[in-house]
C-alpha cells in the first residue's frame, strides 16, 4: 500500500468531531469572577458614576471639588497619618516578632500557637475590638480602674486620648501587628542559613550579614507588607466608627457622617467621591505592594 493511500485510511478512522470543544478547566474559577463581579467591581462602578452625578440625577465634576473642603481635608489628612503611623509600629513590631518565630523549631508549638493565634487577631476588628479597649482603658475600664487606685492616671487633665486619633493608632496597631507576622513570615522563612555561613566564612560579621545579604532581600517584602498595612488601615471603618462615635475624624467616618445625616444635608455625590478616591488610593497601595512581591517572590523560589 502506498503512503497516500495509507494516510487515507488513518483519516477516514480518526473520529470526527464536532468543532472546537472549551476547555472545562475555566470553570473552576467561575464562581471566584462572580464573587469578585458582584462585590468588588459593581459596586467600584456605581461609587465611580454616583461621584460624577449630582442630586438632580445631571452629570457634574462638583463632586469632587467639593472635596477641598477644610474638614474633609482634615479627615484626609488624619487617614494618611493613622494608617502610616499604624502601618509603620505594626510592621516594626510585627517583622521583630515573626524573627523570633522563624529563629525557633519550625515544627515547634511555639511557632504554631504563635501563627495560630495571629490570625485570629489579625481578623479580630471591628465593633468588638473598639469595646474591647473601652472596656480595659476607657474611663471605666478595668485596667484604667486598677492604675488609677494606685495613683496612675493614664488620662492627666481629663484628656481621654483612647477616643482620639492617639486611641484610633493605638486599636489599629493592635491587629496590624499578627496581619504583620502572617504576611511577612514566608519572606524570613526564605532567608538561607547557608547565606549566614558564606557571609561569615568570608570574615564577614552580623552587621555585614544583615546590611549587605539579608537586608536587601527583605527590604522589598517588608516595605510591601508595609504598604498592605497601611492599606488595611487605611479602609477600616467599623472600630473608628464604635470608637469615635462622633465628627468625621477620618476619611470613612466622613463619608457616614455624609451618607447618614440627620439634618437632611446628606451629599451621597461627595460621600461617593471620596469613596472614590479612597479606593484609587488602595489600588495605588496594592499595585506597588505587588510588584514588590514579584521582585521577592524571585528569591523565595
Amino acid at each position: 500500500m502506498t503512503a497516500a493511500g495509507i494516510s487515507a485510511v488513518s483519516a477516514a478512522a480518526r473520529p470526527v468531531r464536532g468543532g472546537r470543544r472549551l476547555p472545562l478547566s475555566w470553570l473552576g474559577v467561575v464562581p471566584f469572577f462572580a464573587y469578585v463581579g458582584l462585590f468588588l467591581l459593581l459596586p467600584t462602578v456605581i461609587i465611580a458614576a454616583g461621584s460624577f452625578t449630582t442630586k438632580d440625577g445631571g452629570l457634574s465634576l462638583s463632586n469632587f471639588s467639593g472635596i477641598n473642603q477644610p474638614y474633609l481635608v482634615k479627615s484626609l489628612a488624619n487617614s494618611l497619618v493613622v494608617s502610616a503611623v499604624s502601618a509603620v509600629v505594626g510592621a516594626l513590631a510585627g517583622a521583630l516578632l515573626a524573627y523570633a518565630v522563624v529563629t525557633g523549631n519550625p515544627r515547634g508549638i511555639l511557632r504554631r500557637s504563635v501563627t495560630s493565634a495571629s490570625g485570629v487577631l489579625a481578623q479580630f476588628g471591628g465593633v468588638t475590638l473598639a469595646f474591647a479597649f473601652i472596656a480595659t482603658l476607657g474611663t471605666t475600664g478595668v485596667v484604667y480602674i486598677f492604675l488609677k487606685d494606685r495613683g496612675i492616671d493614664i488620662f492627666p487633665n481629663g484628656v481621654v486620648w483612647l477616643t482620639e486619633l492617639s486611641g484610633l493608632v493605638l486599636v489599629y496597631t493592635y491587629f496590624q501587628i499578627p496581619l504583620m507576622l502572617i504576611v511577612f513570615l514566608p519572606a524570613l522563612d526564605g532567608i538561607r542559613p547557608q547565606w549566614r555561613e558564606a557571609t561569615e566564612s568570608l570574615g564577614g560579621s552580623t552587621w555585614h550579614y544583615w546590611r549587605y545579604v539579608a537586608g536587601p532581600l527583605l527590604a522589598p517584602s517588608f516595605l510591601g507588607c508595609t504598604l498592605l498595612l497601611f492599606a488595611n488601615a487605611f479602609s477600616a471603618y467599623a472600630t473608628a466608627q464604635a470608637l469615635i462615635s462622633q465628627g468625621s475624624v477620618v476619611v470613612p467616618l466622613a463619608i457616614s457622617n455624609l451618607l447618614t445625616s440627620e439634618t437632611g444635608r446628606a451629599q451621597p455625590g461627595l460621600a461617593k467621591a471620596l469613596a472614590l478616591m479612597m479606593i484609587v488610593i488602595v489600588m495605588v497601595v496594592m499595585v506597588l505592594y505587588a510588584v514588590l512581591q514579584r521582585r521577592t517572590s524571585r528569591w523565595l523560589r
